[in-house]
């Protein structure tokens, strides 16, 4: 890639861990718009720039756009791939759509910053919208999913996360953004725990302690890794960046699930392949222990893109 020509990217979209999250979900008021674009691009710039203040503690975020309010903010340009959340489901599965218009992801390894800066933005960008949901995310174990299992490992390393999360030529005007999409899964852990390890593990596709992936032959068409590790027609890895985090408290808990990818198709194709499955029945057996109460679709445009547009 053109490095001089890439705009700036927000950068949470490809950031490595941490420790805290908080997630806020808005909904912008009647008429706003005008108003709204020079906030949003303020908002972004202030987490931007938040990242070097806090850099000791890897403070890191990023606004995205709802599909659908999207041509109501920006209706001169629109990402070619953005298109509403692909609600699904099958028998028990299901996978809801709840759209909403904004939404920050705040991240960082000390919790105080993060409740610092969800006030600030609140604030920013008050009387121009209502927060509608607000979800606080933590690292658990040794980056571990509620279920006890290692998450995220597929994840691609190092500068291939830039590759795989942002937008490049394929789309100019939109270069260094990122299709976000966001599920909100409930886990039913005492169902889940109910079960043998080795029934949890041929669930997954992996060990649960050392996290060592089955051989491929020994994989059940049904484990979680075999559904969501897909190819294109040419024989390449659909790949997606997860920032999941668990949330929650005992009451309800589970994982913020978080897709952000430089297209919409790979996330689509791997719901699709957990909720339908393969064509021959073989679904994701996780999903008889997991429920899926939201899914919401973004798009997180680079910074340059949301300063040109704050005048317009």
């Amino acid at each position: 890639m053109d490095n001089q020509a890439m705009p700036r990217e927000q950068l949470g979209v490809c950031a490595e861990g941490n420790l805290h999250s908080v997630y806020l979900m808005f909904n912008a008021n009647e008429g706003g718009e005008s108003q709204l674009r020079p906030c949003i691009a303020n908002v972004a710039q202030y987490i931007y720039e938040l990242t070097d203040q806090y850099a000791d503690s890897a403070f890191n975020g990023f606004v995205a756009i709802g599909a659908n309010y999207w041509d109501s903010l920006y209706p001169s340009a629109r990402p070619t791939a953005l298109k509403p959340f692909p609600a699904m489901n099958a028998d028990t599965r299901d996978a809801p759509a709840l759209e909403y218009d904004l939404f920050v992801q705040i991240r960082c390894d000390r919790f105080d910053i993060l409740h610092l800066v969800a006030n600030e933005v609140c604030q920013m960008f008050e009387g121009l919208v209502e927060l509608i949901e607000e979800e606080r995310g933590f690292r658990f174990m040794d980056n571990r999913d509620l279920t006890g299992f290692v998450d995220g490992t597929e994840n691609p390393k190092g500068r291939n996360r830039q590759e795989v999360a942002l937008v490049g030529i394929e789309d100019e005007a939109f270069k260094g953004g990122s299709y976000v999409h966001v599920q909100k899964f409930a886990h039913n852990l005492s169902k889940w725990n109910r079960l043998p390890q080795k029934k949890q593990e041929d669930i997954v596709g992996r060990t649960k302690l050392d996290n060592i992936e089955y051989a491929s032959e020994d994989k059940p068409l049904t484990s979680h890794i075999k559904r969501v590790n897909l190819k294109d027609a040419d024989g390449k890895s659909m790949e997606i960046l997860r920032q999941s985090m668990p949330y929650g408290t005992v009451k309800e808990q589970g994982l913020m699930f978080i897709s952000t990818c430089r297209n919409s198709v790979n996330f689509e194709h791997m719901l699709k392949s957990m909720v339908h499955g393969d064509g021959h029945g073989n679904h994701d057996h996780l999903l008889h222990f997991t429920q899926a109460l939201t899914g919401s679709s973004f798009f997180a445009p680079s910074l340059d893109f949301l300063e040109n547009q704050a005048g317009e």
